[in-house]
């Protein structure tokens, strides 16, 4: 969807879990680095190196002051998804002999479920546990799958689709006391969520700065250094940059945008959350006050401040996002939107959720209450105009009187 200044009314954009525009402040401390600062951090021999290395520095302590951490624990990275597969991948090469077993959940980030595939294919045992009908996991479930070679448990802070929280805190004292890494993915958490390694009891954590107003290609990896010294193996070899986890040329651009990043989040977020959170609810009052049949997927009180989930009775997704115009918004995670099987996540909670319309709204840090008054109007018509055409046969083509999916502005189209 091309969004050119011919564009005649910009769509309002409430995909934010999908990714996050940058903000201006962000864009501007990165500058610098495609011009006088585009030195490789890596030849400090003169200044250039030394200017650029020194960008680093500073962007390496914005990120670790975050996440109330050691500048030192921070490895940065091309974003979550390598962050993820360096945790998994890194912990399982390091593992001890006849430890071999590894726990996650059926809802975590593709960026995890992939690589526990990879690990099983190379004999690892992988378990996947199951959330409840809220989307929130038991702590007494994953408690019954741990075994005595469990050597890592990973459990993502937030759901990328339905926002549910998890319960890192207890899980992190669990694992603590049974001697057991635990990995969380928080690339959609921390833009709201207070994120103390310490308190959380982590052994590893993954961020992403496109998920928090900063540009693509820029994460980061939170390894422990005391109590226990997590060590891992690195993915891939060529210069060890990084303490010799992340070799390779220094993103120096998108790892000062991503301490940038980070360092707004930390300045501006608990009055950011109140705000979006206001405005996610007043989204979700409107919509169900002018349609029946809407229920919230997954715990509206353990959820991201900024998520939105809901199931439309009597209509599919496609057929909304056929109706819908002017407002951009995903039927399900940017990293599945390619699979006709619909959504996994909505199948792990149980029941006909996977079978019913669903739109996930992600608000945030520039979304405005005329947006989401605007917003609400449109879904509205568009799902009174989705349940009153007539049901598709499969393989049917275009729905009678909305249009078919195709990049135009402000249309449905996944994420």
């Amino acid at each position: 969807m091309a969004l050119s200044a011919a564009t005649a009314v910009r769509p309002i954009y409430l995909d934010h879990h999908a990714t996050t525009p940058c903000d201006p402040r962000v864009i501007a401390a990165m500058l610098p680095t495609f011009g006088d600062d585009f030195g490789n951090a890596a030849s400090r021999q003169h200044a250039f190196g030394t200017a650029a290395a020194g960008l680093v520095e500073r962007a390496r302590e914005q990120t670790a002051a975050l996440l109330y951490a050691d500048p030192r624990e921070i490895i940065f990275t091309s974003g979550a998804t390598e962050s993820n597969n360096l945790a998994l991948k890194g912990a399982a090469e390091r593992a001890s002999a006849g430890r071999r077993h590894i726990v996650t959940t059926t809802i975590e980030h593709r960026a995890v479920l992939d690589p526990c595939a990879r690990l099983e294919r190379a004999g690892f045992r992988v378990s996947y546990v199951p959330v409840g009908s809220d989307g929130v996991l038991r702590v007494e479930d994953l408690a019954a799958a741990l075994a005595p070679d469990t050597f890592l448990v990973s459990v993502m802070l937030a759901n990328n689709e339905i926002g549910t929280l998890q319960p890192i805190v207890e899980l992190g004292a669990l694992c603590k006391e049974r001697g057991i890494l635990l990995h969380s993915d928080a690339a959609q958490a921390l833009a709201y969520v207070e994120c103390d390694v310490e308190e959380l009891g982590v052994d590893l954590l993954s961020i992403s700065a496109h998920k928090m107003y900063g540009p693509k290609g820029a994460g980061a990896l939170w390894i422990r250094r005391r109590r226990p010294h997590v060590r891992i193996a690195p993915l891939f070899d060529g210069g060890g940059h990084e303490r010799g986890q992340r070799s390779g040329t220094i993103n120096v651009p998108g790892v000062v945008g991503l301490g940038a990043a980070c360092e707004l989040v930390g300045r501006e977020r608990d009055v950011e959350r109140d705000r979006v959170r206001a405005l996610r609810d007043r989204l979700h009052a409107r919509i169900t006050t002018g349609l029946d049949g809407v229920d919230v997927n997954g715990s509206l009180e353990r959820r991201l401040p900024n998520n939105l989930n809901l199931a439309f009775a009597g209509v599919s997704s496609d057929a909304i996002l056929r109706c819908l115009d002017g407002v951009a918004v995903s039927s399900g995670a940017a990293c599945s939107s390619a699979s006709d099987d619909g959504s996994y996540v909505l199948r792990s909670l149980g029941g006909d959720r996977a079978a019913r319309g669903s739109l996930r709204f992600g608000l945030g840090r520039f979304t405005t209450a005329a947006e989401i008054e605007r917003a609400a109007d449109l879904v509205i018509a568009a799902v009174r105009r989705a349940r009153s055409l007539p049901a598709a046969s499969p393989g049917a083509g275009d729905e009678p009187g909305c249009e078919a999916p195709r990049a135009r502005p402000g249309g449905g189209l996944k994420a």
